[in-house]
């Protein structure tokens, strides 16, 4: 799906962005924890996995 890759690539930008800022201020054990989540919620096990769901049941159902 063109719509998910796209998104993914400017979610990547702006998360890496997030990311840097966190390592800045938070300790190596709890940055990486604050990272898992982060990229967990956002990631293919969140956000885009979300997405592509809709998107497929938007398809299936001739909604798009």
């Amino acid at each position: 799906m063109v719509i998910v890759h796209t998104v993914s690539e400017l979610l990547g930008v702006r998360l890496k962005r997030v990311l840097d800022a966190a390592a800045l201020v938070l300790p190596p054990e709890q940055f990486q924890h604050y990272r898992r989540i982060v990229l967990d919620e956002f990631g293919r096990r969140g956000l885009l996995k979300d997405l592509e769901r809709d998107l497929r049941n938007r398809d299936r159902h001739g909604q798009g």
